[in-house]
């Protein structure tokens, strides 16, 4: 039986506001600029975008929706402004990423669309309910048709599911043809490694240690499914936070050893908020208490604190 955000009652999948395009490098700088401090909402559809953002009316389109889907911006009313996140990447005066060179980016990014199904539904489904290691188009698009319709979603096509399966594909696994213009320049989450192509239209996630995976980012994740899963209890045991849906150690695909792993350096990345616990065969994290600045712990990840281990 399903579990998770996806079976509340009031969700509604959404599946498609990219116009097929992927993430892009470079394309959250642009809307975060675009936007700065408060903008009407129509900057992204007024004729003068396509000088704006350097791109074709669609690709707009899809610059609105990923900024969206990865919180560096946000609507209120008419007006559209930037996030603190976004601030934070691209906007201080010592900004933690402004040209989403660093690694850290990428997985923070991957978190964001695939750990909340509210604008990127089919990413959160393929991570956290697909329990096959390895499929194809059809069988991810037919997964997804069918609990759209048991839930009764109304006006979801089958071409539109299809169509968003192809730019999740797409997102982690770029196409080989490198003369096509719109994928000269690599997804962003393409860098991950977190899918390969096994052959024609057949994947496979890969499961395991993630090197390039900076502490900082997965302590972050931790505190944001933590207050999603169970906001009140002062412990998360291993196989919650290894196996539940919207868990770090699904949506990152790690394997319990590596969850282990990171968990038992969370005391040093939280400044002992999380303290990690092992008795009587009890596996298990204690948040000590309440984490008011979480960006304080993704801070960390820029910052070189929690990438000692890091090679990859």
């Amino acid at each position: 039986m399903l579990r998770g955000p996806i079976t509340a009652e009031d969700f509604r999948g959404q599946f498609s506001g990219h116009e097929t395009f992927p993430l892009r490098h470079l394309w959250l700088r642009k809307a975060f600029d675009a936007v700065g401090a408060g903008k009407q909402r129509t900057v992204f559809t007024d004729p003068d975008a396509i000088v704006t953002f350097g791109v074709g009316k669609n690709m707009a389109l899809s610059i609105r929706h990923w900024a969206l889907a990865c919180g560096i911006i946000k609507e209120e009313g008419s007006r559209v402004k930037a996030t603190e996140l976004g601030t934070h990447l691209f906007g201080d005066e010592n900004p933690w990423d402004p040209y989403m060179e660093r690694p850290a980016t990428a997985w923070l990014m991957h978190w964001l669309v695939a750990g909340d199904p509210e604008m990127t539904t089919t990413w959160y489904w393929a991570f956290n309910h697909l329990p096959a290691q390895t499929f194809d188009h059809d069988t991810l698009a037919k997964a997804i048709l069918e609990y759209c319709r048991l839930r009764k979603w109304p006006r979801i096509a089958d071409k539109t599911v299809e169509r968003d399966v192809e730019c999740f594909v797409r997102s982690y696994v770029p196409r080989g043809d490198k003369n096509a213009a719109e994928d000269a320049m690599e997804p962003v989450l393409a860098e991950l490694g977190l899918i390969r192509q096994v052959a024609g239209r057949l994947y496979e996630f890969r499961r395991g240690p993630k090197p390039s995976l900076p502490d900082g980012v997965f302590a972050y994740a931790l505190n944001e499914f933590w207050d999603r899963y169970a906001q009140n209890a002062s412990t998360l045991s291993v196989e919650a936070i290894s196996y539940e849906p919207g868990s770090p150690g699904r949506v990152f695909k790690l394997d319990e050893n590596s969850v282990v792993e990171r968990l038992t350096s969370m005391e040093r990345v939280t400044r002992h908020r999380i303290v990690w616990s092992d008795t009587a065969g009890i596996r298990q994290v204690h948040r000590v208490k309440p984490i008011s600045d979480p960006f304080g712990l993704l801070g960390s990840a820029y910052r070189g604190d929690s990438d000692k281990r890091r090679a990859a």
